[in-house]
């Protein structure tokens, strides 16, 4: 069977760990969840028959829930063939500058809505996603005149397995998407990273700081003593080993390409850190 692999470029995604990951995902569990979804590298790797998916990013899950449906998916993917053909810097910007208008853009189908997203995600510059505080799209174009906004038979891979098996698709706080995990359940956690010089400007407007660090370790430990399997990434800070010093701690390098100096990109320290 082809596994789906994600659709999207996504800062911090995990497509180059997956091995590393593997190795510490239990060998048996009944449903998985992940409440920053992203690009959902480790998720189409595992391709689990049950799971719950969430992300805060309401843009993105918009685009999972598009994809279960057969009519919005094949008109997802017309937008994204025009789109493709349109492309150009003056396109870019008309598009990105879709949702300054908030009354309209709300008024916007949800496949429309998708394919702006998706077509944006390919043509921003480093394939970033950043909001400013009023929730706005504003990376800049890429520059480059072709634009390939989707792999088709990847694309439909991914409509296929999300249509096939139970896959529950959330928007809302990470907090609130992990209620329904249960003992026997297995939980991979990939925050926006603990960062102690913090340049990156956010995912969403409401950002991710070291308050929200604390009320997600406190989560963890609350699924452990619920009896769920708890997976989670994270930079290798003071902060997170001081959360999690209880725990089981797995460091490993990673290299981050998505920062726009050039210069910052490279190896990091990255922590796997798992409650069994």
């Amino acid at each position: 069977m082809i596994k789906a692999k994600p659709f999207v470029k996504w800062a911090g995604g995990k497509r180059q760990i997956i091995k590393e990951l593997k190795k510490y995902v239990p060998s048996e569990f009944n449903c998985y969840h992940e409440p920053f979804i992203g690009g959902g590298a480790l998720f189409f790797e595992l391709s689990p028959k049950k799971a719950v998916i969430n992300d805060s990013n309401s843009e993105l899950m918009n685009v999972y829930k598009v994809m279960c449906d057969d009519e919005k998916y094949s008109k997802m993917c017309h937008l994204l063939n025009n789109y493709e053909v349109k492309n150009s810097e003056e396109f870019y910007y008309q598009l990105r500058n879709k949702d300054r208008n908030k009354e309209k853009f709300e008024k916007l189908n949800d496949y429309t809505r998708a394919a702006r997203t998706i077509y944006l995600n390919k043509a921003c510059f480093n394939g970033l996603y950043r909001v400013n505080s009023k929730g706005e799209f504003n990376v800049p174009y890429n520059k480059k005149t072709k634009v390939n906004t989707y792999d088709k038979e990847n694309l439909l891979v991914v409509h296929m397995y999300l249509t096939m098996n139970d896959i529950t698709i959330m928007n809302t706080d990470f907090e609130e998407a992990l209620k329904c995990a249960k003992e026997g359940d297995f939980v991979y956690i990939d925050p926006p990273y603990d960062q102690i010089n913090s340049s990156f400007t956010s995912y969403t407007e409401e950002g991710f700081n070291h308050d929200e660090q604390r009320r997600l370790a406190k989560v963890f430990k609350e699924l452990d003593q619920r009896g769920v399997k708890v997976m989670l990434s994270n930079h290798n800070t003071p902060l997170i080993r001081e959360l999690y010093k209880e725990y089981n701690f797995h460091i490993i390098e990673a290299k981050r390409n998505i920062n726009a100096n050039g210069k910052k990109r490279g190896k990091v320290e990255e922590v796997i850190i798992t409650n069994y």
